[in-house]
């Protein structure tokens, strides 16, 4: 009998600095990308703004970093090779095949760009932690892994799909923020637990869920992110509801950088309004799937301050999923389903344009 060959699943993040020595290469990285930095500048131009911001707000992110308690970095990195290792161990006992799992990041270390990252195929599959499709996260890694291999993955067999629209995403979320209330989770596996409780039914509460925002350009570009953010909110409130929720629910957008517009409401302006009319609140990160510097100290810290200031009666932050397992277990079985799970062009369809050499192109 011969061994199986060992397959290969890359857990594709945005990325963190791990370090405060990372800091700066991080977000050279991050403002230099054309999905993310979007601008109608000339390329060459566009590149050199973002090198000067990035090392503008070095300093100043840097004192956001040393705060949290992660030795000067992000634990970004390390959250997600926690949710690695588990996922190895179920897909090769769900598979009967020796799988490898490794992480990668479009920005920062380890790089997506690195050489041992090699080519989709159906025994090497990416996957972007990204729950919805946007412009910036997932057409953004697409564009990154075309770039390096010549062709998009999407239809290689080496491509696992985004999941924040599917039900069972929604049921496994509404499961985990229902185990959180009822104190069923496993408190040691996630970062800074967040020990307050809502001093009231937490059936009752206002819950915010707070996505990362994108610039509006994005999307009045095609960008279906809003619309895969409200799916995914209402997935998760129906089965949230069969667990006697009755409170209220709202869409929330964090993290906006420069002037700009971004998608909103802002997460300030929405927690502003709830804490000023005496509401108990709670925050969950409907577009993280690990706990980091956003969810840890924007949400943890900042919001949670906001909420005081502002009159409201609690505030609970909720993790995000991390080694969650029913949540490992279902990303295994959408590896495991991915080969034959595309057969269009998600990135004109989602993002509002195909990448040049997509293999579904008329």
């Amino acid at each position: 009998m011969t061994n199986k060959e060992e397959k290969t699943l890359i857990l594709v993040n945005l990325g963190g600095p791990r370090s405060s020595s990372e800091i700066e290469i991080f977000l050279r990285d991050l403002f230099s990308d054309p999905f993310v930095f979007d601008l109608p500048l000339p390329e060459f131009l566009r590149i050199r703004l973002a090198r000067f911001i990035a090392k503008k707000r070095a300093p100043k992110v840097k004192k956001t970093y040393e705060s949290m308690g992660f030795g000067g970095g992000s634990p970004l990195v390390t959250e997600t090779e926690k949710q690695a290792k588990v996922l190895e161990g179920i897909l090769t006992k769900c598979s009967g095949t020796p799988w490898k799992v490794k992480v990668a990041m479009a920005c920062g270390f380890p790089n997506i760009r690195d050489s041992e990252f090699t080519k989709p195929n159906p025994n090497t599959l990416y996957l972007p932690l990204y729950p919805q499709f946007s412009r910036s996260t997932v057409l953004s890694t697409l564009a990154i892994l075309e770039e390096k291999f010549g062709e998009c993955p999407v239809g290689s067999g080496g491509y696992v799909p985004h999941f924040g629209l599917t039900s069972k995403f929604h049921e496994l979320t509404a499961q985990f923020i229902y185990e959180f209330f009822t104190d069923q989770l496993k408190k040691f596996q996630f970062l800074h637990y967040p020990e307050d409780k809502p001093n009231c039914d937490w059936k009752e509460l206002d819950i915010v869920f707070s996505a990362h925002g994108v610039p509006m350009r994005l999307i009045h570009k095609g960008d279906r992110y809003m619309d895969e953010v409200e799916v995914s909110v209402n997935g998760i409130v129906a089965e949230l509801r069969k667990y006697g929720f009755n409170g209220s629910v709202h869409i929330s957008y964090q993290s906006k950088v420069g002037p700009a517009k971004w998608t909103e409401p802002s997460t300030i302006q929405k927690i502003s309004e709830l804490a000023s009319n005496g509401k108990h609140i709670a925050v969950y990160p409907i577009s993280f799937v690990s706990d980091h510097l956003e969810t840890l100290e924007e949400i943890g810290e900042q919001f949670k301050e906001l909420t005081l200031e502002k009159g409201g009666k609690s505030f609970v932050r909720i993790p995000a999923l991390g080694v969650y397992e029913p949540f490992l277990q279902f990303l295994a079985e959408q590896t495991l389903a991915a080969d034959n799970s595309l057969q269009h062009c998600i990135c004109k369809e989602r993002g509002g344009e195909s990448l040049r050499h997509c293999r579904f192109k008329n």
